[in-house]
């Protein structure tokens, strides 16, 4: 039967006629359903299968319902338990929740007494999931789709009409250009906007890490793998997954995420057991996958599996349109966190930032306000030179008196950026050799390709 809420349970008991009265009973509310008609089948069955709650008898030949409570919580300390009972045996149920069952239900009583209690469980369990989510996610971007710009109305409609479709989408568009604040915008506007949007960056997270991360793992999969892990598939079962950076996926994760997308199920890392997901997907990538699926880097069938549409985002540079209210929102939210008031901007300032081309995009746009900002006096914001971004300015410039002198911060991270380039070069491209020579992880050095933009080939 259908799992329609994404939360299992297992009941345990002798009588066939009580497991189908029950089983009925739970799929009818959207529960899914696995019955066991002993507690050593039920500790079978236990093992091979993501179960939310055990519901069990007491009284069964065999392992009694006490029993399978003690091996269960050694297997499982927090799965919850409730347990079924004759009204003659009220007091081995009071002995049961000693072993840690959450409550008992006595049979022939109104089957809706014992949905009112597993709702509850159920809500809680939603909750923990949702205040987890909560503390992770960042807030939208919704300041960023308006527009004065004709292809850019043009993507937010096509936008629009994917999201009323719950189909994959594949947003593609230069480093900076806003993919995550679309996937998001897509997110609000779909059937699946009361549920979890949760982001993943495929490129922040090393080979071995990223399995981890998507699909969770179990206590003791791995060295350090210190507890029990929830995947961000589960986080966003019933919601939206998006995957910014795809096309960095190894073979080996690009094999196990097409499975997972056709079966609808994943297994946690160190794991056998398969747990039933609702998702709908948005990727991105600033790469190009037909030409990485040509050189046998990126799965063709992958790729139809993320694309029944393709979107393709403008760069900044195209929509220049936009400028203005981009740069007054930055500076507004901004001027906060550096507790600055900023009054204006002078006019040479305002012509260098509405004629440059921003090849990192919004994110660059943001980094040069922030330092801008920061340097601003009496609330104007102004300079000859703005020296725009690490990606096209390589010198601390002093033609004259009166020119834009780079922060230390900013030189320093102009020598970085540089400096990384340059042993990239000398290692062809190997992101494992580079990070040996600078002596940083592998993880590091991806985010410091990230945040300068650094473009690199192996």
């Amino acid at each position: 039967m259908a799992n329609s809420k994404g939360y299992k349970i297992l009941i345990v008991d002798d009588e066939s006629e009580y497991l189908k009265v029950f089983s009925y009973i739970l799929n009818s509310h959207g529960y899914g359903v696995i019955t066991s008609p002993s507690a050593e089948a039920a500790l079978a069955d236990f093992t091979d299968n993501e179960v939310d709650l055990v519901m069990t008898d007491l009284k069964m030949p065999g392992m009694d319902g006490l029993e399978l409570i003690k091996q269960l919580k050694i297997i499982n300390p927090d799965i919850n338990i409730m347990v079924i009972t004759a009204f003659g045996t009220i007091e081995s149920a009071v002995q049961a929740m000693k072993y840690g069952a959450s409550g008992y239900f006595i049979k022939g009583s109104d089957p809706e007494s014992l949905i009112v209690e597993i709702d509850k469980l159920y809500k809680i369990k939603e909750l923990q999931l949702s205040n987890n989510i909560l503390k992770q996610n960042a807030p939208d971007g919704s300041a960023f789709l308006s527009t004065k710009s004709a292809i850019f109305s043009e993507v937010l409609n096509t936008c629009e009409k994917a999201a009323k479709a719950d189909i994959s989408v594949l947003l593609l568009g230069e480093s900076g250009v806003g993919k995550e604040v679309m996937a998001k915008f897509i997110h609000k506007l779909s059937s699946r906007k009361d549920n979890h949007f949760i982001p993943v960056n495929c490129q922040a997270f090393a080979d071995g890490m990223i399995e981890s991360e998507l699909f969770g793992h179990e206590k003791g999969a791995f060295t350090g793998a210190l507890e029990k892990r929830t995947g961000r598939f589960e986080e966003a079962n019933k919601g939206t997954l998006f995957l910014d950076e795809i096309g960095d996926l190894s073979p080996n994760t690009q094999s196990k995420l097409l499975r997972a997308l056709e079966s609808r199920t994943i297994e946690r890392v160190g794991s056998n057991k398969t747990i039933e997901l609702d998702i709908r997907l948005v990727s991105a990538t600033n790469k190009s996958l037909q030409t990485e699926i040509e050189q046998g880097r990126f799965r063709e069938d992958l790729l139809y599996r993320i694309n029944t549409l393709e979107i393709t985002i403008p760069p900044l540079r195209q929509r220049k349109e936009d400028l203005p209210s981009l740069i007054d929102f930055f500076i507004s939210i901004i001027e906060k966190d550096q507790k600055k008031k900023i009054l204006s901007i002078d006019n040479e300032t305002m012509e260098y930032l509405l004629s440059y081309d921003y090849p990192g995009n919004i994110r660059e746009l943001k980094n040069i306000i922030e330092r801008l900002v920061a340097l601003s006096e009496n609330g104007i914001i102004k300079g000859k030179r703005i020296g725009m971004s690490a990606a096209s300015s390589t010198t601390v410039r002093s033609e004259d008196e009166n020119a834009f002198i780079d922060s230390l911060r900013y030189a320093r991270a102009e020598f970085e950026k540089q400096y990384i380039e340059q042993v990239l070069k000398n290692c062809d491209g190997d992101v494992t050799a580079a990070a040996d020579v600078l002596k940083i992880t592998k993880r590091q050095l991806w985010n410091k390709i990230s945040e300068y933009h650094i473009a690199y080939k192996k």
